[in-house]
């Protein structure tokens, strides 16, 4: 059974698609077999992957996560609905495949939020896929609606960014206690693997302040290693190559000391 792990958060702007993206990147450098699924409509993890052409043309022929959670419903040449099979992208970085997302997410609760059982609709789509995987990542939008309910209800971790600012960092115990109690609700347990301070030294109000009392309160959940604000981290994603390609070293440097922490978390030797 593959580790899933997502990245929540309720708020915007905190790192994210840079955790998930690059950690996806850094186990499949370690050769973990890794599927990167992006959730947000926004699509910011997709485009740090692929092209603009490229996504518009095999959202068009093969679909995206829409697809699967059933917002869609577009079918193949054959006229069936689309499967992992079409949606997958294989080897957008080394040993690492990704589901693209779509525009359509941002309608979803509009369009399937009175079906039954639409918080699983992902995990039963991809049910014959993950034993492919040795690790998968959820990147999720910043609320809590049906794509993240997805997101969480195929994952077994979960981890939050921060960044260190007042508003960030305030809505840390709801968004624990939403998780848990969502995770009753589905009778299917997901663990906390830790909270990532990120995008340290853009502007923030009180940050040293938030940042101590976010140690403080959570303890050993907090990561050690915290992620700067850095200019590579933005050129990787413009490039679709991980940030480990740019050459920026104390970028690596932090990436690779989050994604080890996170590894050794989730117990997976490299």
């Amino acid at each position: 059974m593959a580790n899933v792990l997502s990245c929540v958060n309720l708020k915007g702007g905190v790192g994210k698609t840079a955790i998930a993206v690059n950690f996806a990147a850094y186990c499949g450098s370690q050769g973990l077999t890794t599927l990167l699924i992006d959730l947000d409509p926004q699509t910011n993890a997709t485009f740090s992957c692929i092209e603009v052409d490229g996504w518009e043309d095999h959202a068009r022929h093969h679909g995206t996560v829409a697809d699967l959670l059933g917002v869609r419903r577009h079918a193949n040449a054959e006229g069936q609905e689309r499967t992992p099979y079409d949606v997958i992208i294989p080897g957008v970085f080394e040993n690492v495949d990704l589901v693209p997302s779509h525009l359509d997410l941002f309608t979803i609760d509009l369009d399937i939020g009175g079906t039954t059982a639409r918080e699983t609709r992902l995990r039963r789509a991809l049910h014959e896929k993950l034993g492919e995987y040795d690790v998968v990542v959820c990147d999720c939008p910043p609320n809590l609606t049906i794509p993240t309910q997805n997101a969480l209800a195929l994952s077994t971790h979960y981890v939050v960014p921060i960044s260190p600012d007042y508003l960030s960092a305030i809505g840390v115990a709801l968004l624990l206690d939403r998780v848990r109690s969502f995770s009753e609700e589905l009778e299917h347990e997901i663990e906390l693997l830790g909270i990532i301070i990120s995008r340290v030294g853009r502007p923030a109000t009180h940050r040293e302040e938030t940042v101590n009392a976010l140690r403080v309160r959570f303890g050993e959940r907090v990561l050690t290693p915290e992620l700067r604000e850095r200019v590579a981290v933005s050129q990787a994603a413009a490039r679709k190559v991980p940030v480990f390609s740019e050459g920026d070293l104390q970028a690596t440097n932090e990436f690779e000391a989050m994604s080890l922490e996170l590894l050794r978390r989730l117990e997976i030797n490299t």
